[in-house]
């Protein structure tokens, strides 16, 4: 999911959630914010998701405010709340436009101080900074690049934190090497298992797609997860300078694997959602495939 985004629970209905919010992410916001549930289910069936478990999803997502339920000519289906556009909105800008700070741009410092009785809030707060990418500098002083500092003021303004929260932006100008620092900061080891897990898996998913020529089907079953698992991959990484990272950082080549992936797959992956979503709308939803 994107920073921002309702969190989901762990195992198989966590990814099943993710799934289906990026079938809404990458087709509903086109079709004017809406899909019919026969559609969602279509479109997880070419993914190997059984038909109840993606209403239950659904129905979850519904619960949790990330779907709204909505009837369109007698044909049920969901739309995204508002706060879920506004999150894989932002998502778009890290996902697709993931720029890399460099030291020139500084640093963002987010500091805050929760009262006690207020724990939720406390949880709420370090939560949000670690989907932002923040790195913990010391309890209650957490820090990211320079570039993350409006993002950063939003999401916790949007989430109702700011009254606990300061946030200072500045360079750092004496004492301690950052390269040491940054991996006291950010668990760079855990990143890097990340990005090679991502790699192993799609490396093989480029030759098939540049050399295949997969259908828009086939694209869609690889596109989808694909982007599922990479949604969260800019966040853990927030973008630190290349000149503070390990050499030969291999959240670089996994960036580019994205790219090269995500120009060949996304329109023949569009066009296979597009096809089932117009097919089902033709046809109409049975009353089976309500999940109201």
């Amino acid at each position: 999911m994107t920073a921002d985004t309702p969190a989901t629970p762990g195992g198989r209905d966590a990814r099943l959630a993710h799934l289906i919010v990026t079938i809404f992410g990458l087709c509903a916001r086109a079709e004017g914010n809406w899909l019919p549930t026969a559609s969602v289910v279509a479109l997880m069936a070419d993914l190997g998701a059984e038909p109840q478990a993606v209403r239950s999803s659904i129905s979850r997502l519904k619960r949790r405010g990330v779907l709204l339920s909505a009837h369109h000519r007698k044909t049920s289906g969901y739309s995204l709340s508002e706060p879920t556009l506004e999150a894989l909105a932002e998502g778009d800008v890290r996902i697709f436009q993931h720029a890399r700070a460099s030291e020139e741009d500084g640093w963002v410092l987010v500091v805050f101080s929760v009262p006690e009785t207020e724990r939720d809030k406390r949880y709420a707060l370090r939560s949000n900074l670690t989907r932002l990418g923040f790195g913990t500098a010391s309890p209650g002083v957490w820090i990211a690049p320079g570039t993350l500092a409006r993002e950063a003021r939003q999401t916790l303004e949007r989430r109702g934190l700011s009254e606990y929260v300061d946030i200072f932006t500045g360079d750092h100008v004496a004492f301690g090497d950052l390269r040491a620092k940054i991996p006291q900061w950010w668990n760079l080891d855990e990143l890097t298992d990340l990005y090679t897990d991502f790699l192993q898996h799609y490396r093989p998913m480029l030759y098939r797609a540049t050399v295949g020529k997969p259908t828009p089907r086939e694209a869609f079953e690889i596109y989808i997860p694909m982007l599922t698992e990479w949604r969260r991959l800019p966040y853990r990484d927030p973008g630190l300078p290349l000149s503070l990272l390990p050499r030969a950082w291999n959240g670089e080549a996994a960036g580019k694997l994205f790219e090269e992936l995500n120009d060949i797959l996304a329109p023949l992956a569009h066009k296979h959602a597009l096809t089932v979503i117009h097919g089902d709308r033709t046809r109409g939803a049975t009353p089976r495939e309500s999940t109201q």
